[in-house]
């Protein structure tokens, strides 16, 4: 069973449906307790990080993800949960974060000789610059798709596992250490490559 963990954030029952698709059950909850005796969760978001944050303090999830965190059962994050991971945010004039990697995020940049649009909507390439089981069968370079403003700075470069570029940034788009594992881009929206990144973390054994 994939367990969801609803903060609040929205976006959580296209990731339900995208593991249906691939014939895996899941269950959206925001209940401290089975979040932290989960067997795999998926920490999904959209939204602004001091928002998330405060709903995850009310929601009493802090402690339920670290629990989780510090099973060693394997843990997704998908956009905001890609950021929040970090230990702060720029976001709303800086953000106290979860902590539960080193690094921050920053905001895209658009200047006169590399005008951005802002957020960046839409396909993009994925660089991976080292393995990872949730790659299995995904070759590099194939686009997924992304809706953000801010993009994860991780202070470890062995935090990193893939980048993409856009505009004149090279970016952090998956992240991760040990059972923790997180990417920027929507796998549930990218066709046929983010179902497989879903289906292998399904398989993903530490």
């Amino acid at each position: 069973m994939i367990t969801i963990v609803d903060y609040k954030a929205g976006n959580l029952t296209s990731v339900k449906l995208a593991f249906y698709e691939i014939g895996q059950a899941a269950e959206i909850t925001s209940d401290p307790e089975k979040i932290a005796k989960a067997e795999r969760l998926v920490f999904p978001g959209v939204g602004a990080a001091r928002s998330a944050m405060q709903n995850i303090e009310d929601l009493g999830l802090r402690g339920a993800l670290s629990g989780f965190l510090n099973s060693g059962n394997p843990f997704l994050g998908i956009c905001l949960g890609a950021q929040i991971i970090l230990e702060s945010s720029k976001e709303n004039d800086g953000t106290d974060c979860l902590g539960f990697l080193p690094g921050t995020t920053e905001i895209f940049q658009s200047t006169k000789d590399v005008p951005l649009k802002i957020p960046q909507i839409g396909w993009n390439q994925v660089d991976f610059k080292k393995h990872h089981f949730l790659f299995n069968d995904i070759p590099s370079g194939v686009e997924f798709y992304f809706v953000h403003s801010y993009y994860p700075f991780p202070a470890n470069n062995e935090d990193v596992f893939a980048t993409t570029e856009y505009g004149d940034t090279r970016f952090t788009s998956v992240l991760g250490r040990d059972n923790l594992i997180a990417c920027q881009f929507h796998p549930e929206k990218s066709g046929k490559a983010g179902l497989q990144m879903l289906k292998n973390f399904c398989g993903w054994k530490l």
